[in-house]
């Protein structure tokens, strides 16, 4: 594995687990009432342009840190759709 991708790998790892409390701690309450419906709508958003920016480059730790990403702020999104309106 060259430096570079391990670096990448690193730091992508750093900062999707750094993301990991929050959303275990919202899959766990369902409290969102702590969460901008218009940040996270735009922090998705964002977190899927990465993630195909990283396929078009073929930039496999960008890939992996944000498909994981991805997933759990969608997640986190939805939610905040469906519980926010109680």
């Amino acid at each position: 594995m060259a430096l570079q991708d391990f670096i990448g790998y690193i730091a992508a790892s750093l900062t999707t687990f750094s993301f990991l409390p929050q959303a275990l701690h919202t899959f766990r309450t369902r409290d969102v009432s702590g969460i901008s419906l218009g940040m996270y709508s735009t922090f998705t958003l964002g977190i899927a342009m990465w993630l195909a920016y990283g396929l078009m480059i073929q930039a496999w730790p960008v890939v992996a840190a944000n498909a994981i990403t991805l997933l759990l702020a969608s997640a986190i999104l939805i939610m905040k759709l469906r519980y926010g309106r109680r």
